[in-house]
């Protein structure tokens, strides 16, 4: 949208407001008045290997041996090079290699995805992430330095005070002061502050608990976090948001909007 000319087209805001479904009991709004959501970086990885006959691993330098190292390996970046009191996640979510049972590929690739919730600790974990590759290679002898590539990249998500707490202030409200509470920052990621043309632009940015009651009563776990940990979250199969939550969702982004515009 902002590359074809979103503001250009229909003007800039003055103020932004984004809220998104999440798991939890409907009729929630978790507000944070800061960091709210963290960054996300992808990043691919080109293992490359001598191919041949799988009968004569010898004559070959194999890629698939090389990135199971590789991806072991990487486990090891956030338990130990990121700073204990650090939030941050690195997860291998696809590894591709060959396309017979008896020959050994050319190549493996490797997909990573990072969180993190500051600059430096993303920094340290792609050096790690380069460091690593480079050496796993170097000592099975692959002919090729790996490539490493860095994908789409979306930046942490921190919310205006200001404008936060008016919204907030709004919900409790409207909804009831025990359905507005901070959540802390999660480790999910939104492209929302792309919208926000690197702080130029304020913003509020919450959450909608979906999860009907008949499902959260049913679930096991006697603590918040046993609940969560067993319902259907966003991007699950099962994840089926309760369609009682479509009208107060409507209304936290109208009684945000009116506060804000009452203020102005």
């Amino acid at each position: 949208m902002l590359a074809d000319g979103l503001y250009e087209r229909f003007g800039r805001p003055d103020v932004l407001l984004g809220q998104h479904a999440a798991p939890g009991p409907a009729g929630l709004y978790p507000h944070a008045p800061g960091l709210i959501m963290s960054a996300a970086t992808d990043v691919d990885i080109v293992v490359h290997g001598r191919g041949g006959h799988g009968s004569r691993p010898e004559a070959t330098v194999d890629p698939v041996v090389t990135a199971a190292y590789l991806v072991t390996r990487l486990q090891s970046v956030v338990s130990r090079e990121v700073a204990a009191g650090e939030s941050a996640v690195l997860t291998v979510g696809r590894i591709e290699a060959g396309t017979r049972h008896n020959i050994i590929p050319d190549e493996a690739r490797i997909a990573l995805n990072l969180r993190t919730q500051s600059e430096a600790v993303r920094q340290r974990m792609l050096a790690a992430i380069r460091r690593i590759a480079q050496g796993e290679c170097l000592a099975a002898g692959c002919p090729r330095e790996p490539e490493v590539t860095i994908g789409a990249t979306f930046p942490v998500t921190v919310n205006d005070a200001a404008t936060d707490t008016t919204v907030a202030a709004a919900h409790s409200e409207l909804f009831g002061a025990a359905t507005v509470f901070d959540p802390g920052p999660a480790m999910g990621s939104e492209d929302f502050p792309e919208l926000a043309l690197d702080g130029a632009i304020p913003y509020a940015y919450w959450f909608v608990t979906t999860t009907s009651h008949d499902i959260w009563n049913e679930a096991p776990g006697d603590t918040l976090p046993e609940k969560l940990a067993a319902v259907p979250s966003n991007h699950s199969p099962h994840f089926a948001p309760d369609p009682a939550t479509v009208a107060p969702g409507v209304r936290t982004l109208v009684s945000g909007a009116l506060a804000l515009l009452s203020e102005a």
